[in-house]
């Protein structure tokens, strides 16, 4: 991984993810591409075709070039000499968020996208939102969303939760976190939401076997494990975000992911109404 994409439409939300990934960026000690993607009306439905005059459309590029060059020096306002300071190269396109993302993570080396949320209520708005949700459903890379009230630290702890109904697919999906987890020199907690009913011995000497193969076959020690009893899993979670003391939550998707169940299920709206954790959408491979 060479660079981080940092998506803005210099809304609050996004300018503090922007903040955010910079922050990571330095601990990744990777460059970023600071990048806004806008939509110009190509077609009215009323009065058929609109011709956009080109001079409104050299002014709008303008202000918006303008902008990504002023949140730049915003960014690297705070560095220091001798610090690692990332790189910043802004990229001002036509077209859709996802369109242009999807587009330079496929042609600059991108490791992480990082967008902010659409709300102030954390991930269970995030989850709702229609960018978001595009977003999730289409990224090809570690998807960082991150809610406005998200603490701009250092990352020492990632939650990862699962509900071990595919273990080969989580597998996959925690070996391509390790690599992000030793640049970061974070913990990685394995996190099982469960109903509270008494497990079978079975269970716990099965978690035990995971936790060893998966610390020798990654050569990475710092993997725990933690069962959170609670008989919702968006109640779990958000009591993960709040007491876990962890930095950021991962979760894989795919079509029957533990995410994507959450997104379709009537809860989403109650998930981490109040948590100030980034959430980690990793793709299914």
């Amino acid at each position: 991984m060479k660079n981080l994409l940092i998506a803005t439409d210099f809304s609050e939300n996004a300018r503090h993810a922007a903040f955010y990934g910079y922050k990571l960026a330095k601990q990744l000690k990777v460059n970023i591409i600071l990048c806004n993607a806008f939509v110009v009306p190509a077609e009215l439905p009323q009065a058929g075709t609109l011709v956009w005059p080109e001079y409104e459309y050299d002014e709008l590029s303008k202000d918006y070039q303008h902008s990504l060059n002023e949140l730049k020096g915003q960014l690297h306002a705070d560095d220091r000499e001798g610090q690692f300071s990332p790189l910043i190269h802004c990229v001002n396109e036509i077209g859709t968020v996802q369109g242009v993302v999807n587009e330079l993570v496929s042609a600059k080396d991108i490791g992480i996208t990082v967008m902010g949320t659409h709300g102030n209520t954390g991930l269970g708005t995030l989850l709702m939102g229609n960018h978001s949700r595009t977003m999730i459903e289409q990224t090809t890379v570690p998807l960082l969303l991150v809610p406005k009230t998200a603490r701009v630290r250092q990352i020492k702890k990632v939650a990862f939760t699962t509900d071990f109904h595919n273990l080969e697919k989580d597998l996959e999906a925690i070996h391509a976190l390790i690599p992000i987890l030793k640049l970061l020199n974070a913990e990685l907690l394995i996190t099982h939401v469960h109903d509270g009913k008494t497990q079978k011995p079975a269970f716990k000497k099965f978690i035990d076997s995971f936790l060893v193969d998966l610390s020798n076959t990654a050569n990475f020690p710092n993997i725990y494990y933690r069962m959170i009893k609670q008989n919702s899993t968006e109640r779990g979670l958000d009591w993960l975000c709040e007491h876990g003391q962890v930095d950021m939550l991962a979760m894989v998707h795919r079509k029957h992911s533990l995410l994507s169940t959450i997104i379709k299920g009537s809860h989403t709206q109650k998930m981490a109404n109040h948590t100030n954790v980034p959430l980690l959408v990793i793709p299914e491979n």
